[in-house]
């Protein structure tokens, strides 16, 4: 229920950020306030951005790279491989399978480590602080695995248009084997510690929710969507790279609440173990690189590529004129989108919740300030 103001008490404007710490960046939320009682919130961004669509269109394709990773620190493979799907499908280059295999496990293990990232850093926000000294501990896990064939354990460089840099090695298909029998020995700890946990139930079941028609209103997606009960993801309903191949579910739960995105993460990280699994089983041998000019022509025409990011869909929209970089590069990050839902969703909540609603929406600031 939406408080009416006491004309006799004067509303309060807040600002929350850009320096507040679950904001989680330089991301400001003007609040006007009717003492505990949210009456509107507006998202302030811009305090970071960096032009990455306009710098993408003066840089060659390679000379772009490096800036997907810096968008979504969080989930950068995800971000680098729908960059590279898009050059590859305006350019007419056709990826080895051993190297699409190899992009789909990398790019699995990230999201897993997004998740954790997320999982931590929520309840941390919720004044819980045990529960990320365990997922950091098995998120180092994964970048140890990432570092060995990457070299790097934040903003991969790893995906080439028409392959990967590096191959796969015994060390990193036995690591990562061994990591997703550990990960699933944790998945009852973290049940016991924070899913069944009274505390955070309170906080978060019947808190923020998004009916569907609201979700579809603000073209949500990735949790933010499968928590209102709609099984939208791209590697399903837009299949790309080798996704068809393997079997695995979309988690969805109807309730809309924070606590049905919370559960939507958590489900999907066993999803990740099990397309890891099936593409570590099926790896083929084969070159991990195609034969691309060393001066990479784009078009004519135009392309848009859509893939599953960590926090939901990702579309590049190329346009090609003959050169050697892109006449037009437009990036819809999935935080971007999502964040337009918080205006409505907020309304006359507490402000103790909306830090909980926020908490859901995974926001990285990067990605919405490109």
């Amino acid at each position: 229920m939406i408080p009416t103001p006491d004309p006799s008490q004067e509303t309060l404007v807040l600002n929350m950020g850009p320096q507040h710490p679950s904001t989680h960046g330089v991301l400001r939320v003007v609040l006007k306030m009717d003492g505990e009682y949210v009456l509107d919130a507006e998202p302030v961004i811009g305090y970071g951005h960096r032009m990455h669509e306009k710098m993408g269109e003066v840089r060659t394709c390679s000379g772009f790279y490096a800036n997907v990773g810096r968008m979504d620190y969080g989930g950068a493979l995800s971000f680098g491989h729908g960059h590279v799907l898009a050059v590859e499908k305006l350019a007419g280059i056709e990826v080895p399978e051993r190297a699409e295999y190899i992009r789909v496990i990398t790019t699995e293990l990230n999201r897993i480590a997004s998740h954790l990232l997320w999982f931590g850093a929520f309840l941390l926000d919720l004044g819980a602080f045990t529960p990320i000294l365990y997922s950091f501990d098995d998120r180092e896990d994964i970048l140890d695995l990432l570092e060995h064939i990457t070299g790097a354990r934040l903003t991969f460089s790893f995906h080439r248009v028409g392959g990967v840099c590096r191959d796969v090695d015994d060390r990193f298909v036995d690591g990562t084997r061994a990591f997703i029998k550990l990960l699933r020995g944790r998945f009852d700890t973290y049940d016991k510690l924070v899913t069944g946990n009274v505390i955070f139930r309170n906080r978060a079941e019947g808190v923020g929710v998004i009916s569907k028609d609201m979700a579809l209103k603000y073209g949500l997606t990735g949790a933010m969507i499968r928590g209102s009960g709609i099984p939208y993801d791209v590697r399903r309903v837009e299949p790309y790279s080798v996704y068809p191949k393997f079997e695995f579910e979309i988690p969805t739960f109807p309730e809309g609440d924070c606590m049905a995105r919370y559960r939507v993460r958590m489900a999907e990280m066993e999803q990740c173990c099990r397309i890891i699994e099936q593409a570590l089983d099926a790896l083929p041998e084969g070159e991990i690189q195609a034969k691309v000019p060393k001066k990479l022509k784009l078009g004519p025409g135009d392309v848009i590529q859509a893939v599953e990011a960590a926090r939901g869909q990702l579309n590049y929209y190329l346009v090609g004129d003959g050169s050697d970089t892109p006449y037009r590069m437009k990036i819809r990050s999935p935080c971007f989108s999502n964040l337009s839902v918080l205006k409505e969703l907020t309304r006359g909540v507490l402000l103790a919740d909306l830090v909980t609603i926020m908490g859901t929406f995974d926001l990285v600031i990067p990605e919405i300030d490109r």
